[in-house]
């Protein structure tokens, strides 16, 4: 057992959480709101050169790409080393090959590439209990045999963490290498082929293997309330007290997109393109969910539009208490609001590129895109000392 980690986890006082979306090469986006959130908080630190973010934060929670960036801090590496390995995750992972590039029969992507990067950053035999761990981690995947999520995390308390031999077959979570099962997290339906995970080990010998795809694909492609529900309820054995004063949320997105086609073009689309946009509106309705009940619950410096029919949510409180202090930061890509807020002025057509998630050619320009935002919205009033 990481008995480091078991006694920070366990330690009395507020604790605070940091979820990153699933959004591919948009990643890039979340990391220049993580590069500013770690000056603010690394100036507070007192020791400015040697802080992490995975010194502040007691759990950190991703979903596909945002489980790259989750485990990247979890090991304790700065902003800057992640985002040198997005660089070479853009040229060498999404790089597109002509009779791979429909993703139909075969999947747009090599899976090599991807584990390689994994291996060699994370270790290629480093498991989830690993000490080389420093904080909480929550690594959002889906077991695709069973249609169940699975978010697995090394608290040390949870009934999987390292179960009783005589009562469960199942693997331990601490047995899982780190490396594979970040790679289930990013396995997107035809991007990447799944992964495949011994999940159970029979007394007969025999081996149960799980097959795994992207999280993005259970409700949690937006993991803040999963990670709500991981350090709060009693199963998963964090069980942090709630209140506004005791669990700080921070949650992160890869960019909000609006898509708004006309009654002719839908009329005209294949099946297979109303099933893909279907897809991505189911994604887009659990991302939405999981704001309003966060915003309900939470006290909130960073509120955002839901609809125009309940609004921000200023008004509204579920319960007598706050069950949190939550923050919320995201590029909206929406045509009127970027010429409000940042004067980008960019055309329809030029958001509709920005949302590929697997352009590396659209780094720099997110990049850019993202540090303006970052700028806007994180501020040092956001981060209560009294959770340092």
């Amino acid at each position: 057992m990481n008995e480091k980690l078991a006694a920070r986890l366990q330690s009395p006082g507020p604790k605070r959480l940091l979820a990153l979306d699933g959004g591919g090469i948009r990643g890039v986006l979340t990391l220049e709101f993580l590069e500013r959130i770690e000056a603010i908080l690394a100036n507070r630190s007192g020791n400015p050169e040697q802080f992490r973010l995975s010194d502040y934060f007691d759990l950190i929670g991703g979903t596909s790409t945002g489980s790259i960036i989750a485990a990247m801090l979890a090991f304790g590496y700065s902003v800057a080393e992640i985002k040198d390995l997005y660089d070479v995750l853009g040229k060498k992972v999404f790089k597109h090959h002509l009779w791979r590039r429909r993703g139909i029969f075969v999947s747009k992507f090599p899976a090599k590439p991807l584990r390689d990067a994994l291996e060699f950053y994370l270790g290629e035999k480093t498991t989830l209990g690993s000490e080389m761990i420093l904080t909480g981690l929550m690594v959002m995947t889906k077991r695709l045999d069973t249609g169940s999520p699975w978010p697995l995390h090394n608290c040390p308390n949870g009934p999987y963490y390292d179960p009783d031999p005589w009562n469960s077959d199942a693997t331990a979570n601490k047995d899982y290498l780190l490396a594979a099962i970040v790679r289930a997290s990013t396995a997107a339906p035809s991007f990447f082929k799944p992964e495949r995970i011994i999940v159970a080990n029979k007394p007969n010998g025999e081996k149960v293997e799980g097959i795994f795809v992207d999280g993005g694909v259970s409700p949690s492609n937006n993991p803040a309330l999963q990670l709500l529900m991981l350090a709060a309820l009693k199963g998963y054995g964090f069980r942090w007290p709630l209140g506004a004063d005791k669990l700080l949320l921070v949650s992160v997105g890869t960019g909000s997109f609006f898509s708004n086609y006309n009654h002719a073009k839908w009329l005209h689309k294949l099946p297979a393109n109303v099933a893909l946009y279907s897809l991505k509106g189911l994604m887009d309705d659990s991302d939405n969910l999981a704001q309003t009940m966060l915003q309900w619950m939470a006290r909130t410096s960073t509120p955002w539009m839901i609809d125009s029919e309940i609004g921000n949510l200023r008004s509204d409180q579920l319960g007598r208490e706050e069950l949190l202090t939550y923050l919320r930061y995201n590029v909206k890509f929406d045509e009127q609001w970027q010429k409000e807020n940042l004067k980008m002025g960019f055309t329809t057509a030029k958001i509709k590129e920005l949302e590929a998630m697997d352009n590396s050619k659209n780094i720099d320009e997110l990049a850019d895109v993202g540090r303006r935002y970052a700028q806007v919205q994180v501020r040092e009033s956001h981060f209560p000392r009294s959770f340092d």
